[in-house]
């Protein structure tokens, strides 16, 4: 379908609004090999099934056939895929049966095309393991937490993926102090058949996750985090960190074991992390690598080639994109990821999980669009800006 170019009214937060002409074309960027410099994961988002008749509070319904072609889309530029990672609202939308069906079907789907997958393994299947949980609200003793922790183990290991340990809110709920935490995953460590990525993800993200490893301070926090790694090296593939602190992530990287890889989440600060200083960098496991992932994967592919300028060139433009998206609250960053799914012509609809769609404002969701269009996001620019000018129709947004 041949789109022709359009003009937009664009409204801002002050209740104006403002002309926008799109770009006419995208960036070229073509599908290509799995960088070598860096190991690059980008978590990905779910796609709802937007025919379903349920509810915010129903299980979720989701398009497996959409959900899996995006999937195949990340391989496709040789990135990995984080599945069922908060980014699918694993916790905001999707249950546990959901998340399920999605590390099995996924698993499959990468065997197929041979992608590198890794998998949640959490404890969301205990009852009041849900967002916003109080730090009593689950009620689950912490032999409940290992149950299951090790119930999801056995699953993403039987699928045959990678598994990433995932912050719990039971955990969070029930723990009476460090030495639970190291406990707990010192066990799951033994039992793992293969190294896992441990997953630090911070409040920001989950309020529910406040004071996790058994501290609000942050430095006694860090200092049992590493006590887990310590406990096993040989089984902790990495570290995946959440704090949107660059500082505390670099510090936390040079103290790591030999061998053992910090891959940033650091949605704010990612380009200066990955490319690293004299003493180290970090990978990568980032939910803003959904929407930038062909752009990420050829700005990382600079860095194979040892042209820390081009990269930091390529990506430094991209952070206030991100920085939009992230903003408090933190955890609805998932709205803008799927509403820029729907733009790019990943989904034919702009309905979430759980009815998410909800979660930003119209003025979040026109600055959003005008970054990536900026950015040359999307494949068909015409085509985004037909989109988000039926939106604005629908909104009452006079074009």
């Amino acid at each position: 379908m041949k789109h022709h170019p359009v003009r937009l009214r664009l409204p801002g937060p002050d209740g104006t609004t403002r002309p926008y002409e799109p770009r006419p074309a995208p960036l070229p960027l073509p599908p290509g090999p799995a960088p070598s410099s860096r190991t690059v994961f980008s978590a990905a988002h779910v796609v709802a099934d937007p025919y379903a008749d349920v509810s915010p509070d129903s299980p979720a319904a989701v398009d497996w056939d959409a959900t899996l072609a995006f999937r195949r889309h990340l391989w496709s530029h040789g990135l990995g895929v984080a599945e069922a990672m908060d980014t699918a609202q694993r916790g905001m939308g999707l249950d546990w049966p959901a998340a399920a069906e999605l590390i099995r079907r996924s698993a499959v789907e990468a065997r197929a095309v041979g992608g590198r997958i890794a998998c949640g393994v959490g404890t969301d299947q205990l009852g009041g393991d849900q967002l916003g949980a109080g730090r009593h609200g689950t009620g689950a003793g912490t032999s409940r937490v290992r149950a299951a922790y090790e119930e999801q183990l056995a699953l993403v290991e039987e699928a045959g993926a990678q598994p990433i340990l995932m912050a719990s809110r039971a955990l969070a709920a029930t723990a009476r102090g460090p030495e639970d935490y190291l406990a707990l995953y010192t066990d799951l460590l033994r039992q793992s058949s293969r190294p896992v990525i441990l997953h630090w993800l911070g409040p920001m993200f989950d309020p529910a996750l406040y004071g996790y490893w058994g501290s609000a301070d942050l430095d006694a926090a860090t200092e049992t985090f590493l006590d887990v790694v310590r406990a096993h090296p040989d089984k902790v593939d990495g570290i995946k960190v959440s704090l949107l602190d660059a500082r505390r992530e670099v510090e936390l990287r040079r103290r790591l074991p030999a061998g053992v890889r910090c891959y940033t989440g650091d949605d704010f600060n990612y380009p200066e992390l990955i490319a690293g200083d004299e003493l180290g960098f970090s990978h990568a496991l980032l939910g803003i690598f959904d929407p930038l992932g062909p752009l990420a994967a050829q700005a990382v592919r600079l860095l194979d080639e040892g042209d820390t300028g081009a990269f930091r060139a390529v990506l430094d433009p991209t952070v206030e994109l991100s920085r939009h998206l992230f903003r408090p609250p933190t955890r609805f960053y998932k709205t803008g990821v799927v509403f820029l799914a729907w733009l790019a012509g990943h989904q034919t609809h702009f309905t979430m999980v759980g009815g998410l769609q909800s979660a930003r404002s119209l003025p979040h969701l026109a600055r959003a669009y005008e970054l990536a269009d900026g950015l040359g996001l999307f494949p068909d620019p015409a085509r985004a800006a037909h989109r988000m000018q039926s939106l604005l129709t629908v909104q009452g947004v006079p074009q």
